[in-house]
């Protein structure tokens, strides 16, 4: 009986032995390259940093019809909000006066939630807050919903590539805001 245990011990120390080394040999072996011929460029479209914005089109409270996918000339900013939301309210001075600060190279569109909201009353909201970029009615809220919108106010952060760079739930301080939107033209 204690022959068979000590070949067993043997076996099992043979298997324990040469499973490390093949392990071993797994992580020491050189990364396989890939032509760039085959490496796609293409990014996927998504709700999240570093994919390509969802595309849509909404008309904006001017009648403008705007166009959101894809390359741009500057940076965009997608702040969606609600009028009845008490962060919105206190985060739209310091974006009108973000709009103004950084038009050259910053877009900053509005999108009511007006799933989620009274159009009447988002509409004072715009006059109060006089704001001094583009706001779109998401009537449906189908736009919301490609983005995964879950708070108000919601902030998406896309670079001139079209590419998400950040989603910000919830409001933050002037000063965070300006660092993102630095860190995202360039500026």
């Amino acid at each position: 009986m204690r022959a068979v245990n000590k070949r067993n011990v043997t076996v099992v120390a043979l298997i324990v032995i040469l499973a490390v080394l093949v392990i071993a040999h797994e992580f020491r072996a050189e990364p396989e390259s890939v032509p760039v011929v085959q490496q796609s460029t293409k990014l996927e479209s998504g709700a999240g940093a570093g994919l390509l914005a969802p595309s849509f089109t909404l008309q904006g409270n001017d009648s403008t019809v705007y166009d959101v996918g894809g390359p741009r000339e500057k940076a965009l900013m997608l702040n969606f909000w609600a009028s009845w939301c008490e962060p919105c309210q206190l985060e739209a001075p310091e974006l009108n006066a973000m709009a103004v600060k950084y038009k050259n190279v910053l877009d900053i569109y509005g999108i009511n939630v007006t799933s989620q909201d009274y159009k009447p009353n988002a509409e004072r909201f715009i006059k109060k807050y006089m704001l001094s970029f583009p706001v779109m009615f998401d009537l449906k809220g189908k736009v919301f919903d490609e983005y995964n919108g879950a708070v108000f106010p919601t902030n998406v952060l896309i670079d001139k590539n079209g590419v998400i760079s950040e989603i910000i739930l919830g409001v933050l301080t002037p000063e965070e805001l300006e660092k993102k939107i630095i860190t995202l033209t360039g500026s």
